[in-house]
């Protein structure tokens, strides 16, 4: 079995992109140009850096990073909450969210370091429902 691309072109110029050029948005998950070869001649179309907290590498469509105000960047940070705004946002005390939470009664997130992360969207659709 072979797997085979299905994007050869840029997401943001629209371009072919040749293999030296690949990368892929953390944001977006599209294909753009990024060239990780110093002796050979490519535009870039995006960045890549060191995430300080995860020392891990990070990849990004210049079109994420800079988005146009009439397309504007779904799932935007404004729409991720952690516990103690979406326990504003749902009339809920912290401790009544959390246990939501973990008996699964609402989508969320745990990241590495405990803390709880909602979307905004499901908080309002939990609180018209509770």
């Amino acid at each position: 079995m072979t797997s085979e691309a299905t994007a050869t072109h840029c997401v943001v110029c629209l371009s072919a992109v040749e293999p030296y050029m690949e990368a892929y948005c953390g944001v977006c998950g599209e294909l753009y140009h990024l060239n990780s070869r110093a002796d050979l001649p490519g535009e870039d179309c995006g960045q890549v850096w060191i995430n300080e907290e995860h020392l891990g590498l990070e990849f990004a469509c210049n079109s994420c990073l800079n988005p146009t105000p009439e397309a504007p960047a779904s799932g935007s940070l404004d729409d991720i909450l952690d516990l103690a705004e979406a326990a504003a946002v749902a009339s809920l005390d912290e401790t009544a969210l959390a246990r939501y939470a973990e008996l699964g009664h609402i989508k969320h997130r745990r990241t590495g370091s405990g803390v709880l992360l909602f979307v905004r969207a499901d908080v309002v659709a939990f609180a018209a429902t509770h």
